[in-house]
């Protein structure tokens, strides 16, 4: 059942850099994953599948792509009140873009005072884990404090990584911005408990908070770095675990998966996580579906089977609508809808945007194409990093290499 007294608010308008030059056309939050997926998709699904349906998407960069998509494919039903709605930034505080996620927000409480919610939920949209909010709700109310911050257990090797939360008896004492002598947790020092980005706040609590941050000049304007730490000297801000978190449909495999995808590497990674036998992130938990635009496509297609010649096929492998593999092979690969490979074509370690066809007898490995790439006959890519970088490629200090949208590769 809808929660009626709730609005979620998704952070969407971040730049990211680090997923150049994936985000070269689009917003982070729009960049493809899975196949058929958008990183965006997985935030929305978590909240939709909470039964938050209600939902406000805060976009800024390069939004065209995003903001198409969410309304292409996340069409909620009117005549309940719900929806999800992309709003771009719009300068209502002042001549200024959003300075900060916590003036995104606050540039945007015009929503939250048209909607009254009782309490509001914020979290990003770009990373990849499943989540159910409505547990985090109820032991937000019923912790009595009127902000509350999710958190994950990382290996305290990471901390340096995370916002660290520092807790006692379900209250946060000290969030630390990462630390490079972070303290173990008391039931297991080997990890610490780090920021999620997924907050919860009574209604008015968060409203005061923004307007004072709003006016404080020495401010980041930062929902993790100012506006929790506010919350915190007043003792005012609850923890949530996200161990407790038991999502409908998950296996002690994948339960507490999450995966920060905002570099190249992780979300190469983040990708192949999805394709094993027992993948630690599973797509197919109908219990909790990860939601998406289904467009009118055939499926795929494989072709040719001469044994000793050329056999279309894939192993260990996801492989979208509308693909059609004739004659190539196909390893640990995610390739998404629309894609063709030719005869005697070969994949290995690739992740494959949509559009994008590969000519005979063309290798990739270890790489990330892009939409509408052209993989010409004989070319090569993931082989001679060096011949790479000069046909406009980058390559990652591991040594993925990512194709940019619409380039043509020849040998």
């Amino acid at each position: 059942m809808a929660k009626k007294d709730v609005l979620a608010i998704v952070l969407a308008g971040g730049e990211g850099r680090r997923l150049m030059p994936l985000t070269e056309d689009r917003a982070k939050p729009a960049v493809p994953f899975g196949g058929n997926y958008r990183l965006i998709d997985f935030s929305l699904s978590n909240l939709v599948n909470s039964g938050f349906l209600r939902i406000v998407v805060l976009t800024q960069y390069k939004s065209h792509s995003l903001d198409r998509h969410i309304a292409r494919a996340w069409q909620l039903s009117n005549l309940l009140g719900n929806y999800v709605a992309p709003m771009p930034a719009q300068q209502r505080q002042g001549p200024h873009w959003y300075m900060g996620s916590a003036d995104a927000v606050f540039q945007s409480l015009n929503v939250v005072y048209d909607e009254r919610p009782d309490y509001v939920v914020i979290t990003g949209a770009d990373n990849i884990y499943r989540m159910d909010f409505s547990q985090m709700l109820d032991y937000h109310i019923a912790s009595g404090a009127p902000a509350t911050i999710a958190g994950i257990r990382q290996p305290i090797e990471l901390a340096d990584q995370f916002g660290v939360i520092k807790a006692k008896d379900g209250m946060v004492e000290e969030f630390q911005e990462k630390p490079k002598d972070a303290e173990g947790l008391p039931d297991d020092p080997s990890v610490v408990l780090a920021s999620m980005g997924n907050y919860i706040f009574s209604t008015d609590a968060l409203v005061e908070a923004l307007k004072l941050d709003a006016k404080n000049p020495h401010s980041r304007h930062d929902m993790g770095g100012d506006i929790v730490p506010w919350f915190v000297e007043r003792g005012e801000c609850a923890v949530y675990d996200f161990i407790d978190n038991i999502v409908p449909g998950s296996t002690e495999r994948d339960r507490s998966y999450w995966r920060d995808v905002g570099s190249v590497d992780a979300f190469f990674d983040a990708n192949l996580d999805l394709i094993s036998v027992t993948p630690v992130f599973n797509l197919y938990n109908y219990k909790w579906p990860v939601l998406t635009q289904n467009d009118a496509l055939p499926p795929a297609k494989f072709v040719h089977g001469e044994h000793g010649s050329r056999v279309g096929h894939a192993v260990n492998s996801l492989v979208s609508q509308a693909t059609i593999i004739s004659g190539a092979e196909v390893f640990r690969s995610v390739l998404s809808p629309r894609v063709a490979l030719h005869s005697w074509s070969q994949l290995q370690d690739a992740i494959i945007f949509h559009g994008t066809r590969v000519g005979r007898r063309a290798r990739v490995n270890r790489a990330i194409l892009d939409k509408n790439v052209v993989v010409e006959e004989d070319a090569q890519i993931g082989f001679d990093h060096d011949h790479d970088r000069a046909r406009g490629m980058t390559v990652t200090e591991s040594g993925i290499v990512v194709v940019p949208k619409g380039l043509v590769v020849s040998k």
